[in-house]
């Protein structure tokens, strides 16, 4: 559970570094909003709490900029600014709960929690961008138009969705080929490119990418405008 706290009052984000790091998080503490923003972009994420009131890049600023490429990540806004416009401005640019301080730490826990229960649901759905996966059935739309794929494009397919903004190595993709029925087969040691090739063809219009990770793998992520 790795979580990113954009907190700029130290001693409160030393307190809770200390309390969520006993309560099984990987924590990453951004003092401001450009370094969160610089996180963000370079990290990969299960949670934010969001401070609305940082120094150098405000707490909006960085939330709207994450959620032009990042729809799903879950965010909890933790702040002092208490009123009604104050949350719906909040909830309006994309947060997912909302937090005014004082607050007790076993609520925050529980927040963060129930929105990481419900991130992993909407993932297990298998939906990113315009595309969407049933496993039940085996077969993916894109704007709702069905995708014609291969046991092995599905199966890569899917491995990918699971694993959304992680890198997953050759050796994991032919490690799920090892284990299937009836799939179409190619020669040779570049198959994993070639069905590479054939899935980023068939994904255009989808709003996704699968990116090379040059020496390691692919990853899918949310195409970047």
């Amino acid at each position: 559970m790795n979580l990113l706290l954009a907190e700029d009052d130290a001693l409160l984000a030393d307190a809770l570094c200390e309390q969520m790091r006993a309560s099984g998080f990987t924590v990453e503490h951004a003092p401001n909003g450009a370094v969160a923003q610089y996180l963000l972009a370079k990290q990969a994420f299960d949670v934010v709490v969001l401070d609305l009131g940082l120094p150098m890049v405000d707490g909006l600023q960085v939330l709207r900029q994450l959620r032009q490429h990042d729809a799903s990540l879950p965010v909890l806004i933790l702040t002092a600014l208490d009123s009604l416009e104050d949350r719906v401005a909040g909830l309006n640019a994309g947060a997912d709960d909302y937090l005014t301080k004082p607050f007790d730490f076993p609520e925050l826990e529980a927040r963060l929690r129930a929105l990481m229960r419900r991130s992993r649901a909407i993932k297990a759905g298998h939906e990113l961008g315009q595309l969407s996966l049933q496993r039940e059935t085996r077969s993916a739309e894109v704007r709702g138009e069905m995708l014609e794929l291969s046991p092995r494009e599905f199966d890569l397919l899917d491995l990918l969705l699971t694993h959304q903004g992680r890198v997953i190595t050759k050796e994991q993709i032919n490690q799920v080929w090892s284990g299937e029925r009836g799939a179409d087969t190619v020669g040779g040691n570049n198959a994993v490119e070639v069905y590479i090739h054939r899935l980023r063809r068939k994904l255009e219009g989808a709003q996704v990418a699968i990116r090379t990770v040059r020496g390691l793998g692919y990853l899918l992520e949310l195409e970047r405008p």
